[in-house]
């Protein structure tokens, strides 16, 4: 039996009581050090603490990525990044905050410098969100900013990345141009895109900005009154875009810039082996970093309601008559239809009638008994009044389909135009009206309802040139990783063949030589020594002329009805490495404007290729033979 007085399976009571003991003073130590501490904080260093929570704050930062470089077919950059300079207000408690605007305000007065007309805050603050007063600033606001800084609490700069376009209106219609994320683009469930994000808003620049734009980072930093951070508490890294290697060559693009003279329309210039668009010209055309630090509304406006439309890529979307250039496509249906033979003569008289009508040749006095090759050299009208009056609209339709002329090339820009190639089931669906056979005529010379951009006219003549390969124009050689490799190739891709006997190919090239080589061929002046040019000349009508001689002489032609100027053509006859489609808004007659437009970008080509001969040769390597003189081969 237990003694009376012990706990049973427990301790002794003094043992408990002591340890009970030890417990207690450690919690009662433990409490002071905590009344100690705490009556440090707020006795002490309470108003100093009291000061710095309201001071200090946390910022929550989105950083932008750089977006990839642009480079041409050489790896010259054409778009590259350079730094920005914002103005933005982080919401500091106890602050007017109208009161600071209009300081900052009236501290840009006194140094005589604009402040953002209409700028206004936010009608919700965030204290850990801050909001940009002005984009892109100069280095004078920059400074007076900083200067002032506790002056102005909460108002501080940030520096982000913009792009930075070289030539700018050069390759504008290629590049395109940046902008931040509108509210569609937000709403877009795969759009993956935060307030202020830069995106692409046209040409390259949007298509491939998944690509180019790369991945923004985020930090959460801590900044005192001023907006100057304090301490970084926590960074993710933004991602660089990925780099993009065009087909374009940058001096082949300007020296078909410069062609111009300032000329409204377009002109591309292209590989007739691959598709590869080695030049693609837009004039007017526009200014690409005025959209950097958001464009003003007078400036879009101008842009806008300008009737010359700077801003429309004329080579994709420009839709033009083709004139003359057609012919090709009528003398490869003619002959391949078996309509006529290379000798089958037709008299030109200086017209053609049909019925009560009657349709004019260019020469008004005829050009006499013409086959098929003087009338391509010549480009007589009515050889091929006749010829297509035989033919038919629909066999003309279907071999200008397979020279790919009607449907959209597949070019890596958007808002391409597809182009108009006419039916008797095309016109009766449209306007319910049967084709009528005056409508033939005009189509044979390429007027009446054809309609076709530049860039389809390149990849047309390339086919003939090439051998019959329809290739898919493209813009895009490849895109590389910014640590180095590559992302994606982009190889040329065939579209399909024209379909055209050999020999018949061969004739049709060699009436482009005559035209350009020959005595009173119509692009003569195209002519390069030693290139052995092969083209066609166009001149498409904008307005019809009336059908009396004195009328028409009478008539008097505003500068929006004349003439648009073509000309196509490609070089060396041998072996073609360049073709080059040249369409100047009324500007006269394809031989007289476009031919020696045309004349001055191949120059630029081929003058290029012997400067990058001798430093091929200084770097050890090999350069093939030029191609052989002399007239096409077939």
């Amino acid at each position: 039996m237990d003694k009376p007085g012990r706990l049973q399976n427990g301790p002794e009571p003094v043992d408990f009581r002591r340890k009970l003991a030890v417990v207690m003073i450690l919690v009662c130590a433990a409490l002071s050090v905590l009344m100690i501490r705490l009556w440090y904080l707020q006795i002490v260093k309470g108003d100093e603490l009291k000061q710095r929570s309201e001071n200090n704050a946390v910022r929550f930062r989105r950083i932008q990525p750089l977006r990839g470089l642009i480079m041409d077919r050489n790896g010259f950059v054409i778009v590259d990044n350079r730094p920005s300079f914002d103005v933005l207000y982080l919401p500091a408690r106890g602050v007017d905050h109208e009161a600071l605007l209009a300081k900052l305000q009236d501290l840009y007065a006194v140094k005589s410098l604009e402040f953002p007309e209409g700028q206004t805050l936010p009608r919700t603050l965030k204290s850990y969100l801050p909001v940009r007063l002005e984009k892109n600033v100069g280095m004078e606001k920059v400074a007076l900013v900083e200067t002032n800084s506790l002056d102005l609490p909460g108002v501080y700069v940030d520096v982000t990345p913009v792009r930075l376009y070289l030539d700018g209106e050069v390759i504008a219609p290629i590049i395109g141009y940046t902008g931040e994320v509108s509210r569609e683009e937000l709403e877009k469930p795969d759009g993956d895109y935060a307030s202020g994000d830069i995106t692409g808003k046209s040409g390259i620049e949007k298509a491939l900005d998944s690509y180019v734009r790369g991945r923004r980072g985020n930090e959460l930093v801590e900044v005192n009154v001023t907006g100057k951070v304090i301490k970084n508490l926590g960074r993710i890294d933004p991602v660089p875009g990925s780099n993009v290697v065009l087909t374009i060559d940058a001096a082949l693009q300007k020296s078909a810039w410069e062609a111009f003279e300032g000329r409204p329309g377009a002109a591309v210039a292209m590989d007739p082996q691959t598709g590869a668009i080695l030049a693609m010209v837009s004039s007017p055309s526009f200014d690409p970093n005025l959209f950097n630090s958001g464009i003003a509304r007078e400036e879009w406006e101008k842009l806008q309601k300008d009737p010359l439309k700077p801003m429309s890529n004329r080579a994709i979307a420009g839709q033009y008559p083709p004139g003359s250039t057609y012919k090709l496509i009528v003398a490869a249906a003619a002959l391949e239809e078996g309509v006529i033979t290379p000798e089958t003569r037709i008299h030109c008289n200086g017209s053609f009638v049909l019925g009560n009508r009657t349709y004019r040749c260019w020469r008004k006095n005829g050009h006499g008994p013409v086959n098929l090759h003087r009338a391509l050299v010549e480009s007589c009208d009515v050889y091929f009044y006749t010829v297509g009056k035989k033919l038919g609209v629909d066999r003309i339709a279907d071999y200008a389909k397979r020279f790919g002329l009607g449907d959209a090339t597949g070019v890596e820009l958007a808002h391409e135009r597809k182009g108009l190639v006419p039916t008797k089931s095309w016109k009766l669906a449209r306007v319910k009206e049967p084709w009528q056979m005056g409508e033939t005529i005009s189509i044979s010379i390429g007027q009446g309802f054809n309609l076709t951009t530049p860039l389809q006219l390149a990849q047309a003549y390339a086919a003939l040139a090439n051998g019959g390969t329809l290739w898919r124009p493209h813009l895009v050689q490849r895109i590389e990783a910014p640590q180095g490799g590559v992302v994606r190739e982009y190889p040329p891709e065939k579209k399909g063949e024209i379909g055209l006997d050999g020999k018949i190919a061969a004739l049709l090239r060699q009436a482009l030589w005559g035209v350009v080589n020959e005595n009173g061929g119509t692009g003569y002046a195209a002519r390069i020594a030693g290139a052995d040019v092969c083209g066609k000349t166009g001149t498409s009508q904008v307005v019809g002329l009336p059908q009396d001689e004195q009328a028409r002489r009478r008539k008097k032609i505003a500068a929006f009805h004349k003439d648009h100027a073509l000309f196509v053509c490609y070089a060396p006859a041998r072996r073609p490495e360049i073709v080059v489609s040249v369409v100047a808004e009324h500007a006269g007659g394809g031989g007289a404007v476009a031919a020696p437009i045309a004349r001055r970008i191949l120059k630029a080509y081929f003058d290029g290729k012997k400067n990058e001969r001798p430093r091929q040769a200084a770097a050890g390597s090999q350069t093939p033979p030029p191609s052989g003189n002399g007239k096409p081969q077939g």
